[in-house]
């Protein structure tokens, strides 16, 4: 039986505490990874907004919004690497 692809969309929110360039070079790295095991959507890059609350001591963060289609496996995979990537703060995937 073939895998069915569903609509997907992922927020992540990415550290600005080592300067917005490396906050853009996360961004473009998930972009490429999603690129790489699903159907790419849109990416809406929210900018950088202040947090509600402290998250590791930092009060500002870069929020980006990643629409994609895939397997229903691969939302855990990116959470995972979300998770051990140095950079991100959080993340939060769920299906549309």
């Amino acid at each position: 039986m073939p895998t069915v692809n569903a609509a997907y969309e992922a927020v992540l929110l990415f550290s600005v505490a080592n300067g917005e360039e490396a906050a853009v070079a996360l961004k473009d790295k998930f972009a490429e990874l999603i690129a790489q095991n699903a159907q790419a959507g849109d990416i809406d890059d929210w900018g950088k907004r202040k947090l509600a609350y402290l998250i590791n001591d930092e009060a500002e963060a870069l929020y980006v919004l990643y629409n994609f289609n895939s397997a229903p496996d691969f939302p855990a995979e990116l959470e995972r690497v979300a998770k051990i990537t140095d950079g991100v703060l959080r993340v939060m995937t769920v299906r549309k």
